[in-house]
């Protein structure tokens, strides 16, 4: 989009206080597990805010990310993926962490991925049905599309499915076809005064991201099920010059479990410690020195009161 659409040659209207009025708004990123939010967000955004790995529900909070342009400020809003499962108080936590950041937004953005509409996919769309605000359809990673051809009549049938305002194909990985995705973004957006300043990224605290940056590396090398029986708590961090000290600490479920987390030896946190070491120095810009345990926490993933001393409720 051009800044003359932008900033006619008077220049912007301007609130009492002085603020200049822009295109401003909440966007969600929504769709099924794995569909590519996280990966989408980053890519929008130049940075990682959010990890991401092959295995679904990797995203379990709410995480906003602001993205600064000429004109206009676009607040995007990362939620974990909308799914079937509800047998434990973390899956029901996920699934209300979803939808209720479709209650407090400007926008959606609904992710689905290329010609695959499931049983989950269709359930985020019923609920996107009671929506108030305009749902642009965003199809993602079509560059994986061996015959093009299939694409447009798939769109064709998935406007038949919903009023969305505009339907995108893209690529979140390779960064392809974003502008327009963009600039349906800003068509849609309201106009009113920045909410953040220009330096502000995301709402997430550095505490936070590290220890996201540390499950992440338990999603990858830990088998199909047992990430999702992992918590990570950042119980030190102290910055010297140079240097950051960080205590990690990763909750399990089972002893047996800690046992796989840990390895023969030692062998596989080591391997965890080692990759997260370097996904932190990355993101502090220092030297890190991280110790990471393992404990025990029978059934945290279903108790309540344990979501909430980890940090898994009050979105």
């Amino acid at each position: 989009m051009s800044n003359d659409t932008m900033r006619p040659e008077q220049g912007p209207a301007m609130t009492e206080g002085g603020l200049p009025m822009i295109r401003c708004g909440h966007v969600a990123l929504v769709g099924r597990p794995n569909v590519g939010k996280s990966t989408l967000l980053n890519q929008l955004l130049g940075e990682k805010i959010s990890i991401v790995t092959r295995k679904p529900q990797t995203t379990r909070q709410r995480i906003l990310g602001v993205r600064h342009l000429d004109g206009a400020q676009i607040i995007y809003v990362d939620t974990p993926g909308l799914h079937q499962r509800r047998d434990k108080a973390l899956n029901r936590y996920l699934n209300r962490t979803a939808a209720s950041a479709l209650s407090d937004v400007d926008l959606v953005v609904f992710l689905v991925d290329r010609l695959h509409f499931k049983p989950e996919d269709e359930a985020v769309l019923e609920r996107l049905k009671r929506v108030k605000v305009p749902v642009i359809l965003a199809i993602n990673k079509v560059d994986r599309l061996k015959d093009k051809a299939q694409l447009l009549p798939h769109m064709e049938w998935l406007t038949q499915q919903h009023d969305f305002v505009e339907v995108i194909p893209l690529s979140a990985l390779k960064g392809e076809n974003l502008a327009p995705l963009d600039e349906a973004i800003l068509r849609q957006l309201p106009e009113s005064p920045p909410l953040f300043p220009e330096d502000y990224v995301t709402d997430r605290s550095p505490r936070f991201r590290i220890a996201e940056l540390i499950r992440e590396q338990l999603m990858r090398h830990l088998g199909e099920e047992l990430p999702y029986a992992t918590a990570v708590e950042v119980e030190a961090l102290d910055q010297e010059e140079g240097l950051t000290r960080i205590s990690g600490l990763i909750w399990v479920e089972r002893p047996g479990q800690k046992a796989i987390v840990i390895g023969d030896g030692g062998q596989r946190l080591k391997v965890i410690g080692s990759r997260a070491r370097k996904e932190i120095e990355r993101f502090l810009g220092t030297r890190v020195y991280l110790k990471l345990w393992v404990k025990v926490r029978e059934g945290w993933s279903d108790d309540e009161r344990a979501l909430q001393s980890l940090g898994y409720e009050g979105d």
